[in-house]
């Protein structure tokens, strides 16, 4: 698959940036309530451990997701997109090239 040509203009940046920040809040918050939930429930050392280990794998789910870096962009949006965390409409304001990459890639 070719990587897409890097040219963003500024006002697909801000719309980009805005559709990450947006994702990330979600994925966060829900991640949030989940540990809430898990704390809540404690009632062994194993327990906790074990909410150590999910904690461990979701922060690296987490900072491996978020790159925003432009080149990267259609691919994160495509996972985001795909995992639930963002809709394609969010999107509205990317050019139309970028925004059929997301939706193919999402689709995969």
């Amino acid at each position: 698959m070719q990587v897409m040509n890097a040219d963003w203009t500024t006002t697909e940046e801000t719309i980009a940036q805005k559709a990450f920040d947006t994702a990330y809040k979600r994925e966060i918050g829900s991640l949030m309530a989940a540990v809430r939930h898990q704390v809540g429930s404690l009632q062994e050392i194993d327990d906790m451990w074990r909410l150590h280990d999910f904690l461990s794998v979701k922060r690296h789910e987490v900072d491996g997701r978020y790159d925003y870096r432009l080149p990267m962009l259609v691919f994160v949006f495509a996972g985001l997109v795909k995992d639930g965390w963002l809709s394609i409409e969010e999107l509205e304001g990317l050019n139309a090239d970028k925004i059929a990459k997301i939706a193919a890639l999402a689709r995969m």
